[in-house]
């Protein structure tokens, strides 16, 4: 695997530094997560360009502080307003990037349109429960200020719920054990309610006291 040095320098210096706009659960350290994982998914697939993986895991998120809730939309058209990437990709390929960066999102009413899309679809999704719990929490915080600690824990266990639940719309499209035992996992916790609070509860005390989250 190689990704072009002039490419990862301009994505690096110009585009990471605009996740410090948005809230923790979308921040650096998720893209980098996600960059990982696409990668590790890549490796399966014959012939893929790895200049697109890495650019579709670096921009997936860079919209969410713009509108969280169509963050894959504004994200998709960030990337593709970008006159840089027209020095690393022709037309098809930057169609190619927009629409897997459009189709990424769990939520989405249908499947990603290429082998891109279901990659950093894929790579997007948590895999413990640990950063489950803090990215839920961080969201919901960020989403709903006017709500307490309590609420956000409430409103927390009914999209996790919703979302990784025996019938939860999250998609997945390659075999990954990790994400298999973090499924089987959170269905566990999430099958208690008054657990899964509790259990939410005290780890994001935890962190507070340690500094880790506000």
């Amino acid at each position: 695997m190689k990704i072009n040095d002039k490419l990862k320098e301009y994505i690096e210096e110009n585009i990471f530094p605009e996740y410090s706009k948005n809230e923790p659960a979308h921040n650096i350290d998720h893209i980098k997560y996600v960059i990982n994982r696409s990668f590790k998914f890549a490796d399966t697939i014959p012939n893929i360009n790895y200049d697109m993986v890495y650019t579709i895991a670096s921009y997936h998120d860079i919209g969410h502080h713009v509108n969280p809730k169509i963050h894959e939309i504004v994200s998709a058209e960030i990337m593709y307003n970008d006159n840089m990437l027209k020095e690393f990709f022709n037309d098809e390929e930057r169609k190619i990037i927009k629409e897997a960066i459009e189709d990424h999102r769990a939520s989405s009413n249908h499947e990603p349109r290429n082998i891109y899309g279901k990659i950093v679809s894929t790579a997007d999704r948590n895999n413990t429960v640990e950063a489950c719990l803090r990215r839920s929490y961080s969201y919901n915080k960020k989403l709903h200020p006017e709500y307490d600690d309590e609420q956000i824990f409430e409103d927390c266990h009914f999209h996790l719920n919703d979302k990784f639940g025996e019938n939860g719309y999250a998609k997945f499209f390659f075999k990954d054990e990790e994400y298999e035992k973090f499924l089987t996992d959170i269905r566990t916790l999430l099958s208690d309610k008054d657990k899964f609070i509790e259990t939410q509860k005290n780890y994001i005390n935890d962190l507070k006291a340690k500094g880790k989250i506000n």
